[in-house]
């Protein structure tokens, strides 16, 4: 099978807490006991398969460079993107497209206003980026690689969620939570997926201990992961933050942590001193 699908396959059978079969003989797979097929692989390429967009027929080992450079039908953009034009549609009807674009016949009050709304949206990712470059100049910084081990709850109707060991940041002791599609009852009939998580201080403080926190793919994952930095004030009697998204881009990249036995992640806390 091919790896989106096989990924599929194996996080389907951790959200119904069974073991992954193969589809076709039932015999148990998972990531430790299948391998590449070479020669399947070599098989393969030569088969022909569709164009998404022209639906003509290209031996696989050609139709990425097909889809990218050379099909007639391949959404792209206008030229004029860059000052505002939303257009987009087939590649063969770009040149017609751009010669009767009105972008470059605005005038500059027209062209202002939308090059504003532009700037709002790069001004937001500039802040993100520098509020997390104010915050690595803090005293107090802590990081640590965390890992999620998969659980099931003690209902009648089991629930799959996910915690971390005790680990300690900043001299204090912490665990992570997280569950899936916000512990939705059976969350393997949803083709949306997603994850969420919760910080939760174990240790006792004189306090209050005024925290920003982060959560980072790790080291050796390849999962796409869009920072996001969250706030909290723990105390002894709240001690534990709402349940935040993990800023995973989409569904295929939550199958990915989902079908891994565990998902290991970087987190940083930094403490804000008065």
């Amino acid at each position: 099978m091919c790896a989106g699908c096989f990924i599929h396959l194996l996080a389907d059978a951790r959200l119904k807490e069974e073991q992954a079969t193969c589809p076709n003989c039932r015999c148990e797979i998972s990531k430790s006991l299948c391998c590449r097929n070479l020669a399947v692989e070599k098989a393969v390429s030569e088969l022909p398969s569709e164009c998404g967009f022209c639906m003509r027929q290209f031996p696989r080992s050609l139709l990425e460079r097909h889809q990218k450079e050379e099909c007639q039908d391949r959404v792209t953009q206008c030229k004029y993107k860059r000052i505002g034009c939303p257009w987009q549609g087939p590649y063969h009807e770009l040149t017609v497209h751009e010669a009767e674009c009105t972008h470059p016949t605005k005038t500059g009050n027209e062209l202002m206003e939308i090059l504003d709304e532009m700037d709002q949206t790069h001004k937001k990712e500039m802040q993100l980026y520098n509020s997390i470059f104010s915050l690595l100049s803090f005293e107090k910084i802590g990081y640590t690689e965390v890992q999620f081990r998969p659980y099931r709850t003690d209902d009648f109707i089991t629930r799959l969620y996910y915690e971390t060991p005790r680990f300690t940041v900043l001299n204090q002791t912490w665990v992570l939570k997280a569950r899936v599609n916000d512990s939705e009852r059976n969350p393997n009939l949803s083709c949306k997926r997603t994850l969420s998580f919760q910080l939760i201080l174990k240790s006792k403080i004189n306090s209050p201990m005024e925290c920003s926190f982060l959560l980072l793919k790790g080291p050796y994952d390849d999962v796409k992961i869009n920072p996001v930095i969250y706030h909290f004030v723990f105390t002894n009697e709240n001690n534990e933050t709402d349940y935040v998204p993990l800023p995973i881009i989409d569904s295929v990249e939550c199958n990915k942590l989902l079908a891994a036995k565990n998902i290991n992640l970087r987190l940083f806390i930094f403490q804000i001193q008065k």
